[in-house]
């Protein structure tokens, strides 16, 4: 029994290091690949979004990005398929899509902290002003 169970053991942990796809002749570089994938997933959820606006324009996402990176989709397809077959390069790929996005979010956030903070400031700079000048006027009328 014990036997039967090393050999099963051994048998998946052989086919394990075994390339379960191939690599694609064309096959897109990890880094264009986190780039595309990075502006599919803005490009999904923007989408989602504002879809009226996606609709009125016609614009087809995955044509956008064909294009942009100069790219086909049975490129694409096959480098994709080629990527998940390798868990853990996926898994960087993806780890580096989710740190990008997650700067962009920072930054957009630091942006809207930064004018929201201009405005409430301005508005009290008016306020403050305004209040100046009734004192003013209040001490000049009789």
């Amino acid at each position: 029994m014990k036997k039967t169970v090393l050999f099963f053991f051994g048998m998946l942990f052989l086919s394990c290091g075994e390339k379960v796809v191939e690599e694609p002749e064309n096959l897109i570089p990890k880094d264009k690949m986190t780039n595309i994938l990075c502006d599919l997933a803005l490009l999904n959820s923007t989408q989602s979004a504002f879809s009226s606006a996606f609709d009125k324009t016609g614009i087809d996402i995955m044509e956008f990005l064909y294009e942009k990176y100069d790219i086909d989709s049975t490129q694409f397809a096959q480098s994709d398929l080629y990527y998940a077959s390798i868990p853990l390069e996926y898994q960087s790929i993806y780890e580096d899509v989710d740190a990008r996005i997650e700067k962009r979010k920072n930054a957009i956030e630091a942006t809207t902290k930064r004018r929201n903070d201009s405005i409430r400031d301005a508005q009290s700079h008016r306020r403050d002003s305004i209040k100046a000048l009734r004192k003013e006027k209040d001490s000049v009328t009789p």
